[in-house]
């Protein structure tokens, strides 16, 4: 029956179901919930649906339900058929996570549903659990949009719902492997536990042993109880117990309750549970555990599931009088974590991460975080441009945020753990990247109108210069300006420091430049590589590129007037080319030395007068292991599993060649290494980092073999077996090759065991230098050898791991295996000066100029008169420590503000200090600050208002933190401490 039809009657029946309930249900959140019974084993019934955003088919066939011949799956007949089964019995509940599907069903429902949904949300039957727009991945994902994604969501559950919607507990229960950074992020947004099911075989099967399957976490190394969550392993993964599945999917038997039939089963499938029960609080602390009655894509006939629990807790709960101690009830996760709190017990405590992942001896989960490197890219690239957009359409004051939820709405789905993860169905990852890109397209409206507020001078009359985005100009291409006469480039900085940056623009004729002051620009005019030019697909008939430096003002613009001059000299810069013979890259501050073989020798930080010899540095590859995944042994490297055939590398190539170039803006060696591998290393003048632009592919697999493709930097660092990574873009964890913290390893891939996700760097250290690697996009890495770092940055894989997509990761395009280009950026330094140089330089890769053209078609006199060419929304200068995160304009009068101090405690002997900075700075040009009221980091509620569950640890310690007492903030200025966010909602 449909809700619509039937919504009066069901409500009455609801109210009446209420006033008979055992305990008042006519109030949400803890108070709704039971706690079971003190002298009982109390098993929380969970019934729950775990619905991938995409993964075997896209986001849209899984809604629908299309494509059932690749997997039966429909979401939207499972909100239709759980909302409808949930008012037959009062004390049924349910959990919902995904909220990128819920508000398509939402969308398509009715007033009066809605109002029945909003009973069932108000009462605590129908919860929602994390609240993210997905589930999203843990290893591959950015913090700015793990943030964005529970933000989205948060918005939309708070805006429809209210207070008792707002989620209180984390639900991670199918990404592969945990990170740190999302515990403390989720303590951040005020959730009181979390729950997850993978973990690696060794660490569960020690925790089940020793009862220790539930922990505090400690989130963070530098935010201290703010960062403490609650977290629990599961007992079945996400599934029911075994033979207890009561799905349309499943074969297990039901519960036949008529004493009269020949199959009646009440007695075998009671004492089914009542084992099960005792088998899973086995590994439990209390009396109290949690069952997840459903799976993937379960409920889409809710009466099948819920017909049978009500059964199974009826006759359960019946044996009590027979001397059974099993207390069977529906429950949720957050009521699960509640009845804990309330046994008031000391809890152990957890400071490392759960990576990496191993479900067997040979499968390491290790292989994804590099899977699909160029949707890795697109979408750090799209969250840059979504960034610049908020920030745009905030300080034009153009008030478009509508349109800017399409690449919202497409950047939360992306972060799914089965998207930016790369373990998903090619044509899937296509929808993605799709996705991402009509995002943009309504994000560069958004921008062009934007700019079309902000460029034009008030005393001009504007002339049409309309703003475009150059999608490709990583392979140096952008149609539209070739051959034009005359056109301009806008830069936005979107960050809150004036930045010096390196422009690279590809031309078919030569240009004059001038600067926004109208001077004219110094710039290179340089052929563009070989390797670029013949990148499959590449449409550009430029054959050159100019390359120049601006400086550009801190969340702001600047705009630079390209006009042709066909016929008149253009005064060149000096350019000295050499190929295959030595050469040495150098500036002020670095000096780069090559042989002869285009072998990178060393680096010289001049001003610390160190050096760092380099014994190899290039492409390698390590050959997949091909098994027919029958058993651990023959498991297969896959889109998820990096295996190694062996830890051998293998060269790409025993020879390369290597040309080097020098002007006065940029050195660099083009070092080409076969037909499918070259690296471009750059040394710009004033820079302190050296810039290495790879190009890989198309990966050669004809001879049937997959390879996992690294570039390698092999030092005399001596390391002593430890490296450092960062966690999705934050706080750095050290590593030790060989080693887990939390319990005692036992080494069976020596290469795989050792690979950790870089989000944003990776380093090695004596005590004297420091080499770090910037990268551009979540990839996997380690240090296998002292003084060594290898970061994988391609993979086609000629067969599939078996665990779920059923294809080989084998990336094309154009007919040929996809080409993927990217950067890492090495910095050398003491030990003690390193951090100041790669937090600067990571926030700064993080958030990139956004490069945007117009074609005016006017001189640069009429041009300058008409519009500014350089503004800044600020007006003083921020203290370096501190990124504005987000700034998101949500009405006319109202903001989203996001501040955040990105230095970690004792890491620099100035920047790891608290730093006070004054909110009005940002809007200065739209008003004054009349009311300031702090949020949690999910901005969906006061942070005032927020009361988190206080737990213990078995160190004798409390989570306990006193929470601010005020409403709103009058003060403008505000303190950040190392690390921390703060979010704010601004009135002017």
């Amino acid at each position: 029956m449909r809700i619509s039809t039937y919504c009066a009657v069901l409500l009455c029946i609801v109210a009446q179901c209420f006033a008979a309930s055992h305990k008042s249900r006519n109030t949400c959140g803890y108070d709704s919930c039971n706690l079971g019974q003190a002298n009982k084993l109390n098993v929380h019934i969970v019934p729950h649906t775990h619905d991938d955003v995409g993964w075997l088919k896209t986001v849209d066939q899984y809604y629908y339900g299309a494509r059932n011949d690749i997997q039966h799956a429909s979401v939207q007949y499972i909100l239709d058929s759980v909302i409808e089964e949930l008012v037959q019995n009062p004390e049924r509940r349910f959990i919902y996570v995904e909220i990128a599907f819920f508000w398509r069903w939402w969308n398509q429902q009715s007033n009066d549903t809605r109002n029945f949904v909003k009973e069932l949300v108000n009462a605590g039957r129908l919860e929602f659990i994390s609240g993210g727009w997905c589930m999203h991945d843990e290893a591959t994902t950015y913090y700015n949009s793990i943030i964005d994604q529970h933000t989205l969501g948060a918005e939309f559950l708070r805006d429809q719902f209210g207070e008792c919607a707002r989620p209180k507990i984390g639900w991670q229960i199918d990404p592969f492997g945990h990170s740190r950074e999302v515990a403390s992020l989720f303590a951040q947004m005020g959730f009181d536990g979390l729950f997850f099911a993978r973990a690696d075989y060794q660490d569960s099967d020690l925790r089940n042993s020793t009862k220790t399957m539930e922990m505090i976490w400690k989130g963070s190394a530098n935010l201290g109880r703010q960062s403490w969550l609650f977290t629990g392993l599961l007992a079945d993964f996400y599934d029911p117990p075994d033979s207890l599945c009561f799905d349309r999917s499943c074969g297990d038997q039901p519960i036949i309750d008529d004493p009269s039939l020949n199959d009646y089963n009440v007695p075998e499938r009671v004492q089914t549970f009542i084992d099960a029960a005792h088998d899973q609080a086995y590994g439990f602390a209390t009396n109290h555990i949690m069952m997840t009655m459903g799976s993937d894509f379960h409920y889409e006939n809710a009466n099948l599931w819920f017909k049978n629990l009500d059964k199974l807790i009826k006759y359960v709960n019946a044996q009590q009088t027979n001397g059974s101690d099993v207390n069977v009830f529906y429950s949720t996760p957050s009521c699960y974590v509640y009845a804990l709190n309330k046994v008031d017990r000391a809890w152990t405590s957890k400071t490392d991460d759960f990576f990496p992942l191993g479900d067997t001896p040979h499968g390491f989960w290790t292989g994804y975080f590099t899977s699909r490197a160029a949707l890795k890219r697109y979408e750090r690239h799209s969250n840059n441009i979504l960034q610049a957009t908020r920030q745009l359409n905030a300080l034009s004051q153009i008030n478009l945020r509508n349109d800017i939820f399409y690449l919202s709405e497409a950047m939360g789905i992306v972060q799914h753990h089965d998207a930016i993860s790369g373990t998903e169905k090619q044509n899937v990852a296509d929808d993605y990247a799709q996705r991402l890109s009509e995002g943009i397209d309504k994000a560069a409206d958004v921008i062009n109108n934007a700019y079309a507020k902000l460029l034009p001078n008030e005393s001009e009359i504007p002339m049409n210069a309309t703003q475009f985005l150059c999608q490709y100009s990583n392979i140096s291409e952008c149609l539209p300006i070739e051959g034009q006469k005359q056109f301009t480039l806008t830069l936005w900085n979107p960050t809150i420091h004036p930045i010096i940056h390196h422009v690279r623009v590809p031309v078919t004729k030569e240009y004059l430049i001038r600067d926004p002051m109208g001077s004219i620009v110094s710039a290179e005019y340089v052929p563009i590589s070989t390797t670029t030019r013949n990148i499959p697909g590449r449409k550009s008939s430029a054959q050159n590129q100019y390359i120049f430096t601006t400086s550009l003002p801190a969340l702001g613009f600047s705009t630079y007037y390209f006009e042709a001059k066909s016929g008149e000299k253009i005064r060149k810069q000096k350019t000295t080319t050499t190929r295959n013979e030595a050469c040495t890259l150098e500036n002020e501050y670095i000096r780069v030395e090559f042989d002869d073989h285009g072998n990178l020798h060393q680096i010289i930080n001049l001003e610390k007068g160190i050096a760092v010899p380099f014994t190899t540095q290039g492409f390698y590859w390590y050959t997949s292991f091909a098994g027919n995944n029958s058993r651990p042994e023959f498991q297969s490297s896959g889109a998820y599993v990096f295996r190694p055939l062996t830890s051998k590398i293998q060269p790409v190539s025993t020879t390369r060649t290597i040309t080097c170039t020098k002007t006065e803006t940029v050195q660099s060696a083009s070092i080409v290494f076969n037909a499918w591998a070259s690296q471009e290393v750059s040394l710009f003048h004033g820079m302190r980092t050296v810039e290495i632009e790879w190009t890989v592919g198309p990966v050669p697999i004809d001879d049937n073999v997959g390879k996992e493709i690294i570039i390698r930097y092999d030092t005399d660092i001596e390391s002593a077996s430890k490296y450092y990574t960062d966690a999705n873009g934050r706080e750095v964890l050290e590593r030790i090759r060989n080693y887990r913290p939390t319990w005692n390893y036992s080494i069976v891939e020596n290469v795989s065991g050792n690979y950790y996700p870089i989000n944003s760097r990776i380093w090695i250290k004596d005590h004297t230098r420091q080499l770090t690697v910037l990268i551009d996009r979540s990839e996997g890495g380690a240090s296998i050898l002292d003084g060594s770092i290898e970061i994988m940055v391609h993979r086609r894989i000629a067969h599939d791991d078996s665990l779920g997509i059923n294809e080989p990761l084998n990336e094309t395009a154009f007919g040929e295996g996809l080409v993927v280009r990217g950067k890492h950026f090495l910095i050398l330094e003491s030990p003690e000066n390193s951090s100041r140089i790669h937090r600067v330089g990571a926030q700064q890769l993080f958030m990139h100029p956004i490069a945007t053209y117009a074609l005016p078609q006017t001189s640069y006199a009429n041009y300058s008169k008409a519009y500014h060419q350089t503004w800044s929304a600020l007006s003083e200068s921020m203290p370096l420590n501190v990124h504005l995160l987000t700034l998101d304009q949500l009405n006319p009068r109202q903001f989203l503000i996001r501040v955040e101090h990105y230095f970690e405690l004792n890491e620099d002997d100035i920047y790891s200090h608290p730093v006070e900075v004054d909110l009005q700075a940002f809007f200065k040009s739209l008003g004054t600050i009349t009311d300031l009221t702090e949020l949690t980091l999910g901005a969906n509620m006061p942070l005032s208002q927020l009361h988190r569950l206080d737990w213990r640890t078995t160190d004798k310690e409390s989570s306990h933190i006193d929470m601010p007492k005020y409403s709103s903030l009058k003060d403008t200025i505000v303190t950040l401490n190392p690390m921390q966010i703060k979010t704010f909602q601004v009135t002017l």
